[in-house]
């Protein structure tokens, strides 16, 4: 019979922890089934970079060019933090947590430490320019997600050094467009455990600032925002993607891989098309509504609510629908035109200058046309005309380009704005 020294049996994971920790430090028994593969194989690659685990921990920043430079460099992900960050303590305000966001390398860039009477650890490891990563300061939450880009809780004595076995902390990865990690955030708590899902709440926010990156970052972007109900088109919790000027997938958040079925590494690759993807060509997705929603078919068959927002190279940012060049005025002076289209009378959406540049596509020589009985018409059917004209080229030359507004756009020698105003104001008018 096992002594209560040895004993299997405990009543606490705290206790199972410990016996674990020590077996494995001392014995070098494998904590199988104790802590999580990512812990453990955090604890090998740290007993290889350090003394051991007795050894003292000094939580001390990086040099003030390499913070400045961190800071410099993640200017956009810092932003996306601060317009989390109102929401983010009020969430955790009457908990005993902070939270913490470091860059890709583990240097904090952004902190909400109170210094509670209690802490002794929390004050000085959430200063700006700490590292927190595993070379610094052994097994910790944030280093851990920065190492497998996934993400993971850190209680107590899974902690490599002794020294910070007070400490509990969950923390999520930060991805960028190209899908590559740009920073982790962290929830942390000294000495008192989580008596929530901390997992969870830690993902939800990094998600959530993962999103804004992702706005603030698509300068020249189709995004489309879906899910399966409209009311979280505007949550956390929206699916998007981002179509670059050549109609391919660029980017799409976590939430939009998991519903069209794709694996999480292609969420920064241009590995499916449009279509293959979403089940509508490009044309139909710069259709869609830039306020309210529109149901959208997938390719996989499942029904979705759907936006489509049209973004600027103009630093514009935050979570809503933004103006772009495809929506505005193109400050290109349309050419010369000669066609007795140009003359026609524009409509209250499209100025004069983007009629004479629609009307100067390649179109059928009117003027070489036998004469012949003409029926009357009033004032305003030339108008009509050459927007049913110039909408049946348009979409002639999408479907022969495949769907690419860029090549159609040089093929017909307008501006890609001018299409993507085309196909929306049609699908206003449609609906």
């Amino acid at each position: 019979m096992n002594s209560p020294g040895t004993s299997l049996f405990f009543n606490s994971r705290t206790e199972r922890l410990a016996l674990a920790r020590r077996r494995y430090f001392e014995e070098g028994l494998l904590p199988s089934g104790v802590v999580s593969d990512a812990v453990y194989q955090s604890w090998a690659r740290c007993q290889r970079l350090h003394d051991g685990p007795g050894a003292k921990v000094s939580f001390q920043p990086v040099s003030s060019s390499r913070a400045h430079l961190a800071l410099q460099k993640n200017r956009d992900l810092v932003h996306a933090w601060l317009e989390e960050l109102p929401q983010l303590q009020s969430v955790l305000g009457a908990t005993s947590c902070a939270a913490m966001l470091t860059d890709a390398t583990g240097v904090l860039i952004g902190a909400t430490c109170v210094g509670r009477s209690h802490e002794r650890i929390m004050p000085i490891a959430t200063r700006t320019g700490v590292n927190l990563c595993e070379e610094a300061v052994g097994t910790t939450a944030p280093g851990v997600a920065a190492r497998t880009g996934r993400p993971v809780s850190v209680d107590g004595a899974e902690h490599f050094f002794d020294e910070v076995k007070a400490m509990h902390c969950a923390a999520a990865p930060i991805h960028d467009t190209r899908g590559r990690l740009v920073g982790v955030l962290d929830i942390s708590s000294e000495a008192i455990p989580f008596s929530f899902d901390a997992i969870s709440v830690v993902g939800l926010y990094a998600a959530a600032i993962e999103n804004r990156l992702f706005i603030s970052q698509s300068d020249q972007h189709l995004v489309v925002r879906f899910q399966v109900d409209a009311m979280l088109l505007d949550s956390r919790f929206v699916a998007l993607v981002g179509i670059d000027i050549n109609g391919q997938l660029a980017w799409m958040n976590g939430a939009a891989a998991r519903l069209l079925g794709l694996p999480p590494a292609e969420r920064g690759a241009n590995t499916s098309s449009v279509e293959e993807a979403m089940g509508a060509s490009i044309a139909q997705l710069a259709s869609l509504p830039r306020s309210g929603s529109a149901p959208l078919q997938l390719a996989n068959g499942l029904m979705v609510w759907a936006r489509g927002e049209m973004r600027a190279a103009d630093g514009h940012r935050g979570l809503v629908p933004g103006v772009d060049e495809f929506g505005k005025r193109d400050p290109t002076p349309a050419p010369a035109v000669t066609s007795p289209c140009a003359l026609a009378v524009p409509s209250d959406e499209e100025s004069t200058a983007e009629l004479a540049t629609a009307s100067a596509i390649e179109e059928p020589d009117v003027a070489s046309s036998p004469p012949g009985p003409e029926a009357p018409r009033d004032a305003s059917e030339p108008s009509v005309r050459l927007r049913e004209c110039g909408n049946d080229l348009i979409d002639r030359t999408l479907e022969t380009y495949g769907g690419n507004v860029t090549k159609a756009a040089e093929k017909l020698g307008v501006s890609r704005g001018l299409i993507y105003r085309r196909l929306r104001n049609r699908a206003q008018v449609k609906r």
